[in-house]
């Protein structure tokens, strides 16, 4: 049995202090932006640690953003991407990255899909001169084509209909959670929409978000920014620039009400329950308070929820969730989101039981506040993490190019990426605990 419960947005938000040290504000991410006349945003973060780049492009096509009748088509996409084009065959990108011992990689979230590559500097032009010419077009052939569909719809029956509990958290949950389609639909996609979808459909779908315009090209690693620009603008400055479609309303009407589902599932062996809270906007001034609430309730087995439900009360498994949680950070939406709890527990533990136990948490959460020690705990948990992450170039590159989706596909821009993992951590510094 699964039960899906949408609790009511009532729930209490931290306030985060924006003081900071003096060496916190001091510290700059060596970041440079630069657009090209086609609208390609570049960005460049140097990192002389080691010979080697990371290189990401993102395209603002996401879950969210597929048309309707058109479900599943941003990942398909994603798939469709490594298959090669007229000039670089199938393959042919592999080979220039692994061959060098590097590392590729593609994903979709619900506001971009996004490639990914690591590689010695050595293959930087190659590797530029691989995503200008798959930027320019694509081998848009049936073969390739069956070929991802019959790939996607078997990561399908893996990771859901052949699945315990199917990922209803991620995919059942928001589709009970909202009632638009952008932020409702099966983002895997339901076989109906990817089995119709002809050669025609899917190149229709490329030449409207797969554009200069709609993209942003980040590189973090062993490099000049000069050089690099130099070397974007001779592979991609060519490329002739789209009409993106308009940014479809992802706006949700207010919830009044409690939401309730259940599910049965046949290869569950014990009980489980997501519980999903409607979040603020990115760019609301709750939302890192959202974030840092979402730590507190999620974050490990010294997490509140944790310690309540499985350690004291001993009604819960296991439990797992926070801010935009599974299928991003808690900084990287761009529309509605959850904050969910996953919670497997004992079958001998009602449903009734195991709300009262988390709802007692929450409320005293909302009650009480958290103790500074535990608030500076997890902020100190935050920072870490992301101050660890910026010594990794793959993770750097994809946090430098976030904020140019702050209105993705238009890619208009709310903050530097100069300033941006800078203002993240300045306001980590200093939180009180407030409702």
């Amino acid at each position: 049995m699964k039960v899906l419960q949408l609790k009511r947005c009532r729930f209490l938000l931290l306030v985060i202090a924006s003081m900071t040290s003096a060496a916190a504000q001091q510290w700059k991410a060596p970041t440079t932006l630069k657009r090209l006349a086609n609208g390609l945003t570049v960005v460049v973060s140097e990192d002389h640690s080691a010979p080697t780049f990371g290189l990401c492009v993102s395209y603002g096509i996401g879950f969210r953003l597929e048309p309707e009748g058109r479900t599943g088509f941003a990942h398909l996409f994603e798939h469709m991407m490594f298959e090669g084009t007229p000039n670089a065959p199938k393959g042919v990108l592999m080979r220039a990255i692994e061959g060098g011992g590097g590392d590729l990689n593609g994903d979709t979230s619900y506001d971009y899909t996004e490639y990914i590559e690591t590689a010695p500097v050595s293959a930087l032009d190659p590797v530029l001169w691989i995503e200008a010419d798959r930027m320019k077009t694509l081998d848009f052939s049936p073969k390739n084509l069956e070929n991802q569909r019959k790939v996607v719809e078997e990561e399908v029956r893996v990771n859901v209909l052949n699945r315990p509990y199917g990922l209803f958290f991620a995919i059942d949950l928001p589709g009970k959670a909202f009632d638009t389609y952008p932020n409702a639909h099966n983002f895997y996609g339901e076989f109906k929409d990817l089995d119709a979808a002809k050669i025609a459909d899917v190149q229709r779908f490329y030449e409207k978000y797969y554009a200069p315009n709609n993209a942003v090209l980040a590189i973090v690693g062993d490099v000049q920014p000069d050089d690099v620009f130099a070397k974007v603008e001779k592979h991609f400055s060519a490329i002739p620039v789209r009409e993106i479609p308009p940014r479809p309303k992802v706006e949700e009407p207010s919830q009044k009400s409690e939401r309730r589902a259940t599910e049965s599932d046949k290869l569950a062996k014990v009980p489980a329950l997501a519980i999903g809270y409607r979040m603020p906007p990115r760019h609301s001034p709750d939302a890192l308070a959202g974030a840092v609430t979402g730590e507190l309730l999620h974050n490990g087995q010294a997490s509140r929820l944790y310690q309540a439900l499985v350690k004291e009360k001993q009604v819960a498994l296991s439990l797992e969730g926070g801010l935009n949680w599974p299928l991003g950070t808690p900084y990287e939406y761009n529309g509605p989101t959850l904050m969910t709890s996953f919670i497997v527990y004992l079958p001998n533990v009602s449903e009734d039981q195991l709300l009262t136990a988390y709802d007692s948490t929450i409320k005293e959460l909302v009650d009480k506040g958290p103790s500074q020690q535990d608030l500076e705990r997890i902020v100190a948990k935050m920072r870490s993490a992301g101050t660890i992450s910026l010594r990794s170039p793959l993770v750097e590159l994809r946090r430098s190019r976030m904020p140019c989706f702050s209105t993705a596909p238009s890619i208009l821009f709310t903050k530097s990426p100069k300033t941006w993992p800078r203002s993240r951590l300045r306001r980590f510094k200093r939180s009180r605990p407030s409702i």
